[in-house]
């Protein structure tokens, strides 16, 4: 299936965007930036909030947060207990900010300002889809509709990653909030407690630099993926050996190396999970075909190989899809998890690579978003777009329809057996 006309381009920033997180049900964080130099192109974040028109999907700023010098390449964010805080990769460091959500009227929001952690008061400003779609938005200042502001203040950092150059290239929230786990340059997996930032143990298990880290859904397993080729298994209840080393089985027998690793639900399973992964080859030359494989219990179940290299992964809270994002096109594609049967391709969904996928989650904090599709897919790339794909529901009869359909038969059966003298 091909891109819905519906979709595309949902927002533009103004840097490169490298990191992408749900907040809730219908509020996205992008975060990237230009880096240390003085290049003119700012470092930061932003909050959208997407909705549904009865169309087509529309997003709206909702609040900007800068940081200075330092570009943020990743993050995650947790909320338990009321309580939102998010972590971002800052260089060596990993900054801790806590998210304040409340409630505002939308009339309010509309004409109002957001006020930012330095104390500057920002504009709102219309994104590329709320502007094509303007006309069609409420704009009765008697509205008591409630919406949703956020507050973001730093609250801690600490240096995660040590060596001649430091950077942390990953940072992982568990679901309950307890643990976070960080990886970079120097190999090394740290497991800290969460949110107080204090360092539990280190997991010593690769050679070389981590490239992504994942907590199993119920929290007692951890796998770190980095460029000696190994995804590491580990046990989160303490620093021991890993549970499974794993290297990628592709098919064709050429060498790869694993690239992203994340955890999904098995939907008709109870507390059953299996793990994706994606890799590349390792040889640059010949066909760079990427392989994307679905994992249970330290098993390879399935696998499918993609024409170009992998750079993105993203699952479903609940576990149904998966998705990746390409290296070279900025190509989409959408699986169904079990099956690995795609679902959804998006060519040239971004004029560069794919730096991050999520999809809009259905089990979510705040109410879903009402719209015609099973499932909906942001993705975000270099080239500063935040994109929205959607799988169409699949068609089913109208009840007007169906019910002709019994009519008739009903008909036709009574003709039959008065014709028969039944």
């Amino acid at each position: 299936m091909s891109r819905n006309r519906c979709d595309g381009l949902l927002a533009r920033v103004d840097f490169p965007l490298y990191t992408l997180q749900t907040l809730t049900n219908r509020h996205v964080l992008v975060a990237g930036g230009g880096g240390a130099s003085n290049t003119g192109v700012a470092n930061g974040f932003e909050i959208f909030e997407i909705s549904h028109n009865g169309t087509r999907f529309v997003a709206e700023e909702v609040m900007r947060h800068e940081t200075g010098p330092n570009v943020v390449m990743t993050c995650s964010v947790n909320s338990t207990q009321n309580r939102t805080y998010l972590a971002a990769g800052q260089e060596s460091h990993c900054q801790l900010y806590k998210v304040n959500i409340r409630m505002v009227d939308a009339a309010e929001m509309r004409r109002g300002s957001f006020r930012a952690e330095n104390g500057l008061v920002r504009r709102r400003r219309r994104t590329v889809s709320e502007n094509d779609n303007i006309s069609k938005k409420d704009t009765n200042s008697n509205t008591t509709e409630k919406r949703i502001s956020f507050e973001i203040r730093p609250i801690d950092s600490v240096q995660t990653d040590f060596g001649d150059d430091p950077l942390q290239r990953v940072v992982r929230v568990s679901h309950s909030g307890k643990q976070m786990a960080t990886g970079g340059m120097d190999g090394k997996v740290r497991v800290w407690s969460f949110p107080q930032m204090q360092l539990l143990y280190i997991l010593d298990g690769h050679t070389k630099e981590l490239d992504d880290l994942d907590f199993s859904p119920c929290d007692t397993q951890l796998v770190s993926i980095a460029k000696d080729g190994f995804a590491c298994v580990w046990s989160t209840a303490s620093k021991k050996p890993p549970l499974l080393k794993l290297t990628c089985q592709p098919p064709n027998g050429n060498k790869y190396l694993f690239r992203r690793c994340r955890f999904g639900l098995i939907e008709d399973k109870k507390d059953a999970y299996r793990m994706f992964t994606i890799a590349n080859p390792l040889a640059r030359s010949g066909a760079q075909r990427g392989l994307l494989q679905s994992w249970e219990a330290g098993a390879l179940v399935r696998g499918v190989l993609l024409p170009e290299s992998l750079a993105a992964l993203a699952v479903r809270d609940d576990g149904r899809y998966v998705a990746v994002g390409t290296m070279f096109s900025g190509s989409v594609h959408i699986y169904i998890a079990f099956s690995l049967q795609r679902v959804l391709h998006v060519k040239n969904a971004h004029m560069m690579f794919v730096t991050g996928l999520e999809f809009l989650p259905v089990r979510g904090y705040g109410p879903p978003i009402t719209s015609r599709s099973e499932a909906a897919l942001l993705s975000i790339s270099v080239d500063n777009c935040v994109c929205v794909h959607s799988l169409p529901c699949r068609s089913t009869v109208p009840a007007w329809v169906a019910i002709l359909l019994i009519v008739f038969v009903l008909f036709c059966t009574f003709t039959l057996c008065s014709y028969l003298g039944i």
